[in-house]
């Protein structure tokens, strides 16, 4: 099996596309699309032998949970709980954009997308493509980057055929990222407004600082 390349624009995807995309995830498949940051692999999170397919294809361990893309803020009001003004400021500042944020998870999602911790990681990325991908679907969507492990991550679809052409069925070719910085992720999950920066990408850690401050 070699991978389907699929050419969607960018900035206005076109619906049809977007409607094979999403036929695509709802036979439980697992799809590479471009996020703002790197391509990133895509499935349906409430099926669950798509899920575990993820973590076989990254050689992912199982206590690590996947991260998710969803379409808007309020969609992270229907998936998580708790959310306090801490979640709100960094929304409002950083969404879209390469912020991933850990909250508590609600109950709409299965305990194997947030590996048993019972923590979510949201993000609504700046690219069209998977917000629109989202929509559609009317679920959020897995975000974890499209390559294997122990390699580079991939700002092109070409590196995503690359690497696991021969292990997916749908690339979606959205032209390159715009960047290639991942994201920054801070954790919310303590609550109390308490916050702890995981990983420091795209956004350095001052200006989320800067940004709970006020």
């Amino acid at each position: 099996m070699t991978a389907e390349t699929l050419r969607i624009h960018p900035d206005e995807p076109e619906p049809a596309l977007i409607e094979y995309v999403v036929a695509s995830l709802n036979n439980g498949n697992v799809v590479a699309l471009p996020t703002d940051t790197f391509y990133g692999l895509a499935v349906d999170p409430v099926n669950l032998q798509a899920v575990d397919r993820i973590y076989d294809l990254k050689a992912r361990a199982r206590h690590k949970p996947l991260s998710l893309l969803i379409a808007e803020v309020a969609q992270a009001y229907e998936l998580a709980r708790q959310l306090d003004s801490a979640f709100d400021r960094l929304a409002e500042k950083f969404w879209p954009g390469p912020l991933t944020i850990v909250v508590k998870a609600g109950s709409r999602l299965p305990l194997r997308v947030t590996a048993n911790t019972g923590n979510l990681a949201l993000r609504v990325p700046e690219a069209a493509i998977p917000r629109a991908v989202v929509s559609r679907l009317g679920l959020p969507i897995t975000a974890t980057s499209a390559n294997l492990a122990g390699f580079p991550e991939c700002a092109y679809a070409s590196g995503v055929l690359e690497q696991l052409g021969d292990k997916i069925p749908l690339i979606v070719d959205g032209g390159p990222t715009a960047r290639t910085t991942a994201t920054t992720i801070v954790d919310l999950s303590g609550g109390g407004n308490s916050w702890m920066i995981l990983r420091e990408g795209a956004i350095p850690t001052h200006e989320i600082a800067l940004a709970l401050q006020h």
